[in-house]
């Protein structure tokens, strides 16, 4: 997004935060609304184009949401989406974009007051590397042929008692709504949610042989200093990666062996 559609998601966060930080407020809730508001205005182009229109006085379009919603859905739902078409937005469809992302963050939100945001990080994380092992999963989940409850009964079998409940929302909205979106970089963009909900950053760690506890803590304290930030490791076993190590933290691959990398980040550091 940019310019004026930046701004007004970035507001539009500002006040999920508040709301989701009242104990009183049902996030997982707020999330199933905000996720069918999204497909309704994704599917109403003329009504979203209205919402975003910027010759109209931004009251009137809050009053139409209202009006619209009202009963539907929540307060708490309804108020936000009220708030977001008082603000500019650069294009329309930036409008459905910030719903669709407010829906997953609220679903996430749910999952660290009930302490099982890690658990979820860790199985959207395993669920990508089992789509991208699995050539036909993948055809199946995103088959445009296929119908919506297909697709949503494959991945209950699949996930379904396995997983935590709010990953199977999560990863069933993106299957049945892609909106445009491949599987693979919607799973990428539900980590780095689920990363920012601790303000962390993701690091993609690719070993040999599984990492030991302690090797781990001294690589994400390593990585943590470095970056600045919180680091949340994602851990892969690739044979291939003979006697070393690959990390990924956004664009940004270091490789080389986990002994020397640590040595060298703490050479970095005392410098």
């Amino acid at each position: 997004m940019n310019g004026a559609s930046r701004e007004a998601l970035a507001a539009a966060r500002e006040r999920l935060d508040a709301l989701t930080d009242n104990t009183s407020v049902d996030a997982g809730r707020l999330a199933d609304e905000l996720a069918a508001v999204t497909a309704l205005l994704d599917r109403e182009v003329s009504l979203r184009r209205v919402l975003t229109d910027p010759a109209q006085a931004g009251e009137a379009k809050a009053d139409l949401a209202q009006r619209l919603l009202g009963g539907q859905v929540g307060g708490e739902a309804a108020d936000l989406l009220a708030g977001m078409v008082r603000s500019r937005w650069s294009q329309s469809r930036d409008l459905v974009d910030a719903l669709e992302e407010l829906a997953d963050t609220a679903d996430l939100t749910a999952a660290q007051k009930a302490g099982q945001l890690d658990d979820v990080e860790d199985e959207l994380f395993r669920f990508g590397r089992i789509v991208s092992s699995s050539t036909e999963l993948r055809a199946a989940l995103t088959d445009r042929a296929a119908t919506t409850s297909a697709k949503s009964e494959l991945l209950r079998s699949l996930l379904g008692g396995r997983a935590k409940a709010t990953t199977e929302r999560l990863v069933t909205r993106l299957v049945t709504a892609p909106r445009g979106r491949s599987l693979e970089s919607g799973l990428e963009s539900l980590s780095k949610l689920a990363a920012e909900r601790r303000d962390r950053m993701v690091a993609v760690v690719t070993s040999a042989v599984p990492l030991s506890d302690g090797q781990r803590q001294r690589l994400g304290a390593a990585l943590a200093k470095l970056y600045g930030r919180k680091m949340h490791l994602n851990l892969d076993v690739d044979p291939e990666v003979v006697g070393g190590i690959r990390v990924q933290v956004g664009d940004e691959v270091i490789n080389g062996s986990l002994a020397d990398r640590i040595e060298d980040a703490g050479r970095r550091m005392a410098s």
